[in-house]
């Protein structure tokens, strides 16, 4: 498995709309199984290049903060398997719910590593930020990503209750 973090450009367009579109079929037939990063479908991707110059909040507003989303490639295969959103700091709302980053592996796609090594790539760039902790949350029935912050060194710190749903809240510590 050779997987690199991407920005999205034109060089990837059709591979990024092809996962995209997976996505959105698998969400409409899996409504309450829908593990995909919000900020890769809060921009309408028809329109590719506004979808690309605009995947990142680089002026937040309205209670948001900075973030950078990153594509993951498998190298060999030339496929986007998933997709990682990272925020550069935390407000109270991602203080408590949301954390510092936001991943998803395509539904074709899970089950085969790829999000530990996802995350792995990211806190690289954590880093780059100046960040030395970040918080991950996830629901705690989503097995798949409760393993993959573990492995990368995720502490659990506290279990809280979201709209019915037990999510955990993960730290890793950036060395």
């Amino acid at each position: 498995m050779r997987l690199k973090l991407i920005k999205p450009s034109l060089e990837y367009k059709k591979e990024i709309i092809e996962m995209l579109e997976e996505w959105i079929e698998y969400n409409k037939n899996h409504p309450k199984e829908n593990n995909s990063p919000y900020a890769i479908f809060r921009n309408d991707y028809h329109d590719f290049i506004y979808y690309i110059e605009n995947i990142d909040i680089k002026d937040p507003q309205d209670g948001l903060v900075p973030d950078t989303t990153f594509f993951c490639l498998d190298e060999e295969r030339n496929i986007i398997v998933g997709a990682i959103n990272i925020r550069h700091y935390l407000n109270e709302y991602l203080l408590n719910y949301g954390g510092h980053i936001g991943d998803g592996i395509r539904p074709s796609e899970r089950r085969k590593g790829y999000a530990t090594e996802m995350i792995r790539l990211s806190l690289d760039f954590c880093r780059q930020l100046g960040l030395d902790k970040i918080l991950l949350v996830c629901d705690k029935n989503n097995i798949g990503s409760t393993k993959s912050i573990i492995n990368n060194g995720g502490m659990l710190e506290n279990e809280i209750i979201v709209d019915g749903r037990v999510e955990q809240r993960y730290w890793i510590t950036l060395k």
